[in-house]
């Protein structure tokens, strides 16, 4: 995993932060590869109640933790019970890691 433990503990806070304390996040994508360089940090956000305003607390999510990390570029994917699930959920579930 590319990102060093207080980036985690970092990304961690943030997420508590925004989405709330049953929020849990979980990295996958290239940032998962050690030996590859460079690329975005994926990251899904699940929280256990519904989300009033999906895209904007994804991308208050994405800006923050890019903020944190330099200028990196963060995508977030958001999961909720009122929100459709996208074959990116299932993709991020199965190879992600839990932050």
């Amino acid at each position: 995993m590319r990102l060093t433990p207080a980036q985690i503990e970092r990304i961690r806070s943030l997420v508590t932060e925004l989405a709330g304390a049953q929020a849990t996040v979980r990295l996958f994508g290239s940032r998962l590869d050690d030996s590859a360089r460079g690329g975005d940090v994926d990251l899904l956000v699940e929280v256990v109640e519904p989300v009033a305003e999906p895209a904007l607390l994804a991308a208050r999510i994405a800006g923050r933790i890019s903020r944190l990390l330099d200028g990196r570029k963060v995508d977030v994917v958001l999961a909720a019970p009122n929100l459709k699930e996208l074959p990116i959920h299932h993709v991020a579930r199965r190879e992600g890691i839990i932050l």
